[in-house]
Order: structure tokens, then sequence, then C-alpha cells
């Protein structure tokens, strides 16, 4: 059996860590995202929708459950997890892609599905988040969320466009979760 030392540094960046967690709740995410922002989304993703065959998710989070606060599980842990439950992975082409925001640590996931995954790169990727992530520091959290979902639109319409005549079957809701 293992013994915390209170006086060992990592022992006190674990407590300011779930501090910082559960003192953040939704109605920060509603702060930063109102309703009508989180009703203009949902419009925008399925506006999206209609040109591809992909799906696309926007999950923001106040906080990490407890569990992995205590495991000290790094927001792209929960990210994976939350693609697995929204079933984001679960898409006819393989296409889906998950933004998740994690605003307790001012943390931006993109994890995207097989099937996109292959065709585009990490560090596309990561320039989307990096670009969100200078809007979130302006408090522009609706701008950097539609500003990535242009950019993955149109990605998704380059690897995956309908066909002529094709209409798009909408496999996921198109409203953002908040938790």
């Amino acid at each position: 059996m293992t013994t915390t030392n209170p006086t060992d540094a990592s022992f006190f960046s674990k407590l300011g860590r779930i501090w910082r967690h559960r003192w953040i709740d939704e109605s920060e995410v509603r702060r930063a995202l109102p309703p009508a922002a989180l009703e203009r989304l949902a419009g925008r993703v399925a506006a999206s929708e209609r040109r591809h065959s992909g799906e696309i998710r926007i999950c923001v989070e106040a906080g990490l459950p407890m569990s992995y606060l205590w495991r000290h599980a790094p927001p792209r842990e929960r990210a994976v997890t939350l693609f697995g439950k929204l079933r984001v992975w679960d898409t006819a082409h393989n296409n889906g892609v998950l933004i998740y925001l994690l605003l307790a640590e001012h943390a931006i996931e993109i994890v995207a599905d097989r099937g996109i995954n292959a065709r585009v790169d990490d560090a596309e990727w990561a320039a989307m988040a990096q670009r969100m992530g200078a809007a979130f520091r302006e408090g522009r959290f609706e701008d950097g969320l539609t500003q990535a979902l242009e950019e993955i639109s149109a990605l998704l319409v380059e690897h995956f466009p309908l066909g002529e005549g094709e209409v798009d079957v909408n496999e996921l809701p198109d409203e953002p979760v908040v938790l």
C-alpha cells in the first residue's frame, strides 16, 4: 500500500486540479456558450452535414469527473471516451469528428474516426485546435467553434462529398452536448 505525503508537490498539484474542476460548473459553460449560441452551432453542424457524408459532434464539459481526476487522466482520454459514448465512431463511412472542450483546463481535443483521420495529418488537426484556442482566449467561443466547423466541413467535403443527387443521412444529433 502506498501513502501520500502531504508535503509532496504532486499531492498539492492533484488537489489544485481537483479544486479547479470542482469549482467550475455548467453555469460556466452557459456563460461561454449561451443557449442561443448552442442553437446556432447546432444549425451550423446541420448545414455542414448536408454537404458531405461525415458527422460532427461538439461536446463542452465544465470539469472532469472525479474518476479521471484521481487518476490524473489527461483531457484526451476523456475526449476519446466521449467519442465512443456519443457514438461518433459508429458512422457508416468512419468519418465522424468530435470537437471536445474542457473548460477547467482550457483544453481542446479533436478526435476523428479512422476514415477521415487517414486523410488528414495530425499537424492539421493540431493547427485547428490552436486557432480555436486563440479565439477562446479572447472569449470568442462561438466564433472559434464556427471556424473549426468550417475547417472540418471543408475537409469532409473534400474527402467525403455527397454524390450527385445524394442526400445525407443524419446519423447523429447535431446539437452540442454540454456536460
